[in-house]
């Protein structure tokens, strides 16, 4: 009997774990929000029975809250993906400047709202942003390159795809829902003339390999690839060749805003503009960077030499 009586303790035990680590994944995964581009969480405490005063009760409560508040933001930045390949935990554990500094940034975490149950609990929502000029996880594991790289040439001898417009609804601040005029615009399958090699700015006259212009941002359409969100993602052609990437930005950009946004709706992707050149990937390298067709990365190219929205990081992944 008493085996059988350990045996289900240990099973209970067991059951508990798993229990908790699912909790703790799902935390780490849940807290951060890449439509907002921050990690929010709700800390939850209580007071100790032997309190001896309600003004006592609250501040243990408070505590209590705050420390599991820490908790949660800790273990979802551990989570973030920074790149394709590294996650702020894996790089904390190489870096321990890194580790300092996302320490310091948990620990300075924003309470947002404070909440009181009937029980004399208290609930804090707290959040960290990903990106902002400081006290943002960018600012923490992002290093400062070198150099600028210029953004690459398109590929000589394939023509870029044609884009034809498409109706894309792009909401606006108000929460209204307007067209983004006659100007988004999806690339065709139908090639157009070969791109030739340039030098200096990759605008290059349509139909033969030259600019349309007027485009205001990128959106990639990766749906039903299973795109998973990182902090540096690289945008790259089918020959493997990256076209967008931190390397090509402006530190402080990146570090202020990100690379891109993330959305699930076509028409939340304000961030690409009223007229976004729409491309759709053809698969994803590493999970995280969208590969394009080489046609519709020339496209890219050519159209940002005209209009600079990758410059302007005003690139959405809508997965």
């Amino acid at each position: 009997m008493k085996c059988v009586s350990r045996m289900m303790t240990a099973l209970l035990a067991a059951a508990l774990l798993i229990v908790m680590t699912a909790a703790s994944a799902f935390a780490a995964d849940s807290g951060v929000d890449w439509s907002e581009q921050k990690i929010v969480v709700q800390g939850m405490g209580v007071a100790p029975t032997n309190a001896r005063t309600a003004s006592q009760a609250y501040m243990l409560a408070r505590r209590a809250a705050m420390v599991d508040g820490y908790r949660q933001i800790a273990e979802s930045v551990k989570g973030v993906n920074v790149d394709s390949e590294s996650t702020v935990e894996n790089m904390m554990v190489t870096s321990d400047v890194t580790k300092t500094k996302v320490s310091a940034l948990i620990k300075g975490a924003r309470v947002i709202s404070e909440q009181k149950t009937a029980d004399g609990g208290v609930i804090l929502t707290m959040e960290v942003p990903l990106f902002g000029v400081s006290d943002s996880l960018a600012s923490a594991v992002f290093e400062k390159p070198a150099q600028q790289e210029s953004f690459p040439q398109p590929v000589a001898n394939v023509a870029p795809s044609m884009p034809t417009t498409v109706d894309v609804h792009v909401q606006v601040g108000t929460g209204a829902t307007t067209p983004s005029t006659p100007s988004a615009t999806v690339p065709s399958t139908t090639p157009a003339a070969t791109v030739p090699a340039t030098t200096g700015s990759s605008a290059a006259p349509a139909p033969t390999g030259k600019a349309i212009g007027g485009y205001t941002g990128l959106i990639v359409d990766c749906r039903g690839l299973g795109l998973k969100p990182a902090m540096s993602p690289v945008i790259k052609n089918a020959n493997g060749q990256a076209i967008y990437g931190y390397k090509n930005l402006n530190y402080d950009k990146v570090v202020s805003g990100g690379m891109a946004g993330y959305t699930t709706d076509m028409g939340r992707a304000s961030r690409a503009g009223s007229n976004p050149l729409v491309v759709k990937a053809v698969s994803l390298d590493g999970g995280a960077n969208p590969v394009l067709s080489v046609a519709d990365a020339n496209r890219v190219l050519i159209e940002n030499g005209a209009s600079g929205f990758l410059d302007a990081t005003n690139v959405v992944f809508v997965r």
